[in-house]
């Protein structure tokens, strides 16, 4: 059995769309929770995966989905592309999670009369760890150094956008950022007990980003 990496991930996500899109399951009627759907969801392609692949399976200890190939799963509804994942530090909004995403959307579709429900994904995207820091704070960033701004520019910029830091803090950050200047995120991440990531600048993707490979591209005139 091969051993599981990024474009073995990739495709296989793929081929897990491809299957599962359409199949009706007894265990998903009338299930509205998300999380219990995102779940559902993760154990699925984890099961494909380990059939498959030589793999870890994450625990709560490791706080990631697929530790082997620092991959968090994400699954969320088209309807709100959101999702959470734990604060460990303010950084994190401009230098990215420090691992790599997969995020499964998915638009859901019960049968009354056979009470079974069915999801149909209607996107899927893996995000390499150097993208999942925030598009706004990172853009803003590396406007100010193309502006030729410094140290003093960049902590006023951290402190109006409410970067969840005190001062000192924020001029070190601030003067590490002058000399490692940030890559361009592509998720938005809400300040909350934990971050809150939101998916739909990457669902409506249709550049070539280095970084972000669409899996299940969405069709925006399907809609809804």
């Amino acid at each position: 059995m091969k051993k599981l990496n990024k474009d073995e991930l990739i495709k296989s996500a793929g081929i897990f769309c491809k299957t599962e899109s359409g199949k009706y399951r007894k265990e998903l009627f009338g299930v509205t929770d998300g999380k219990a759907i995102g779940t559902f969801v993760e154990h699925l392609f984890e099961s494909y995966l380990s059939e498959h692949y030589e793999m870890e399976i994450g625990s709560s200890a490791n706080g990631l989905d697929l530790p082997s190939v620092n991959t968090d799963i994400k699954v969320t509804s088209i309807k709100q592309p959101q999702s959470s994942c734990p604060f460990k530090e303010s950084k994190q909004k401009i230098y990215g999670l420090g691992y790599n995403l997969i995020v499964f959307v998915y638009k859901k579709i019960d049968d009354t009369k056979q009470r079974k429900g069915m999801l149909e994904f209607v996107s899927c995207t893996y995000i390499d760890k150097s993208r999942t820091a925030d598009f706004q704070i990172t853009t803003g960033l590396n406007r100010i150094i193309e502006n030729n701004g410094n140290a003093d520019d960049v902590f006023a910029f951290l402190i109006d956008h409410n970067i969840p830091a005190d001062e000192v803090t924020l001029m070190n950050m601030a003067k590490d950022i002058m000399a490692n200047r940030p890559e361009i995120g592509y998720l938005t991440i809400s300040n909350a007990l934990q971050w809150r990531l939101q998916y739909s600048r990457i669902v409506s993707l249709n550049e070539s980003v280095k970084g972000i490979s669409t899996i299940v591209k969405y069709d925006i005139k399907k809609g809804e």
